[in-house]
């Protein structure tokens, strides 16, 4: 025998808190925080005019979304 034998089974798990974007489930919070990133990054640069805070905070907030929505997902 020359190839091992590899299960290439896919599982196609739904929940949902998931999302289906080009065959591939995205998890809700992790869409949800980069819809707050882009928001927040919009917004800064709008009232600075400058990228590097914009970039940053939207960067933070993102971050936080993140972990906050993930957190509340699996605990529910």
């Amino acid at each position: 025998m020359t190839t091992a034998g590899f299960d290439t089974r896919v599982s196609r798990r739904t929940t949902d808190n998931s999302v289906d974007i080009a065959g591939t489930l995205w998890p809700l919070y992790k869409l949800e925080a980069l819809a707050i990133g882009l928001i927040v990054f919009v917004a800064i640069l709008a009232i600075t005019t400058s990228m590097q805070p914009a970039v940053l905070t939207a960067a933070a907030a993102a971050v936080v979304t993140w972990w906050v929505r993930r957190n509340y997902y699996s605990r529910s």
